[in-house]
């Protein structure tokens, strides 16, 4: 339940019982198009890798959504449409960004965006999940996925009047068990009679061995897991909702356990503390304060940053967990309570800007790689975050959560524009032209093919220096992954492939072509 005062809430999703089948409003279709995108799911993920196979199965499951709600449907989800526009922004980057980190966010993000759209398709709003509603109501998403299918396909099946049919069928199924000795003994000899009747009847067999190979068997059940998942999605985003699930109705706030008072010395003994540690920094960096003997002002900076983060993050949690706890009566207790942590939050912007020169400083000094680059971006949303916690303190405290949400999902948009890989790439290879410290190890084994441009640029200009000819290696690596058929075609590998080096690849296991 969500605790309108704080945005947190208790989970309310409650499991499905598997012998209640959902109401739906056309079941067999629901059924047929949930069978469909199985096959489809086959089909399109049948390789090591993804790429347009990704966002284009999101546009199938979005067809099937809207085909089968209707205009009904569309209206009781328009409220939640919003969903779509990130959900089919990260859908379509696994298929434009090939960084591995990366596609893993993008798939994480996308999927966990489709819970929550296929949870508020049919009814409730997103915006009144309190924070912890949102782990809540995926973990409900994945169970309803998992034990309404067999609901519904047990509600179809009774429909079908098979008491009436078995007696009918059960004289054929005795024939056919009469007949296929005999056919056996017959096929054999007149396989023997003919060469011709042999040859087909050989390819016949073979056909049926191929369709009951261990390979066909794993594709069958990879069909049918994906048939079965699907229809618990497509069954829990048109079903009939239950009253008290989450973002359905507001529930009631939860009454505070913790004194005002308690609370008050809390938050001021924090208060003081984090003030104590802001004073010594800008005193460190005014000049006003010295260090311990031993240790650089280089050292000292480039040390804690970790620490500083995670300071940052409990602070957050701690402001959450007070506000939901805290009993607080009157007007004057609520504004001294809010002035308190708002003061605690906005010190800790200054400790989580402290956080950012020091890995600034490892940055200038070591130049950029993967962790340092997500963790920068982390802490930029975070603050982003920590100045919504004070808005939010003093107006609609309830929509915190909200905001806390779509932070996160700019943050790994902001991600992908940036493209990572891209701007190591940028940043090293101009480390290494201007003589500063940079890591020509990690420049040439761990960026995916977002990094090809800045690498072709770089050959373009230099292509005589040494590392070239390692860059010319790793765009050989690169067509090496270039996979064959239309579903894993990825837009930054053919982007690769299409530039220099114009040289042949003999990198062993590449195939050896010259890109055109």
């Amino acid at each position: 339940m969500t605790i309108p005062a704080t945005g947190l809430s208790l989970p309310v999703v409650s499991p499905p019982s598997p012998q209640a089948a959902p109401r739906l409003r056309r079941p067999r279709a629901t059924l047929l198009a949930a069978l469909g995108l199985g096959v489809c799911a086959e089909v399109l993920f049948d390789g090591p890798s993804l790429g347009l196979s990704f966002p284009l199965f999101a546009l199938l499951l979005l067809g099937a959504l809207l085909a089968l709600g209707g205009n009904e449907g569309w209206q009781r989800a328009r409220p939640n449409a919003w969903l779509l526009v990130p959900w089919l922004f990260f859908s379509g980057m696994v298929f434009v960004r090939a960084s591995p980190l990366l596609t893993t966010l993008n798939v994480l993000a996308s999927s966990l965006l489709l819970l929550l759209l296929v949870h508020f398709w049919a009814a409730g709003r997103v915006e009144r999940l309190g924070l912890g509603d949102y782990a809540s109501t995926v973990l409900g998403g994945v169970w309803q996925a998992m034990f309404l299918p067999l609901a519904v396909v047990r509600s179809e099946v009774e429909r079908i009047p098979w008491r009436g049919q078995l007696p009918k069928l059960l004289p054929v199924a005795r024939g056919a068990l009469l007949s296929l000795p005999i056919l056996i003994l017959f096929t054999a000899l007149l396989s023997s009679a003919d060469e011709v009747f042999s040859v087909a009847v050989g390819r016949g067999f073979s056909f049926v061995w191929n369709i009951f190979s261990v390979d066909m068997l794993a594709r069958g059940v990879f069909a049918a897991g994906s048939a079965f998942g699907v229809l618990g999605l497509l069954a829990h985003a048109l079903r009939r909702r239950r009253e008290r699930e989450a973002g359905v109705l507001e529930a009631a706030p939860a009454v505070g356990r913790l004194g005002f008072v308690e609370s008050l010395t809390l938050l001021g003994a924090v208060d003081v503390l984090f003030l104590a540690f802001v004073s010594l920094q800008l005193a460190f960096m005014w000049g006003g304060a010295r260090l311990p003997s031993g240790l650089t002002y280089s050292e000292y900076a480039r040390r804690g940053f970790f620490e500083l983060l995670a300071v940052s993050v409990m602070t957050l949690g701690l402001s959450l967990v007070l506000e939901r706890w805290t009993r607080l009566n009157g007007a004057g207790q609520v504004t001294a309570f809010r002035a308190a942590c708002s003061a605690m939050v906005g010190l800790v912007l200054v400790l989580l800007a402290s956080a950012v020169q020091r890995m600034a400083l490892y940055e200038s000094a070591y130049g950029y790689t993967h962790l340092r680059v997500y963790t920068h971006v982390f802490m930029l949303a975070l603050a982003g975050v920590l100045v919504w916690r004070v808005v939010t303190l003093w107006w609609r405290p309830e929509r915190f959560a909200i905001g806390a949400f779509v932070g996160a999902l700019v943050g790994l948009a902001a991600l992908n524009v940036l493209n990572p890989d891209a701007f190591i790439a940028r940043d090293t290879l101009a480390r290494s032209i201007g003589g500063e410290s940079w890591d020509a190890s990690y420049l040439v084994r761990s960026l995916s093919e977002d990094a090809a441009p800045e690498l072709a640029e770089y050959l373009e200009q230099a292509p005589d220096e040494a590392l070239s000819s390692e860059i010319r290696q790793v765009f050989c690596r690169y067509s090496s992954r270039l996979q064959e058929g239309w579903a894993p075609f990825h837009l930054a590998r053919l982007q690769a492939l299409l530039l220099p080096p114009r040289e042949p690849c003999s990198v062993p296991g590449a195939p050896s072509v010259t890109p055109p």
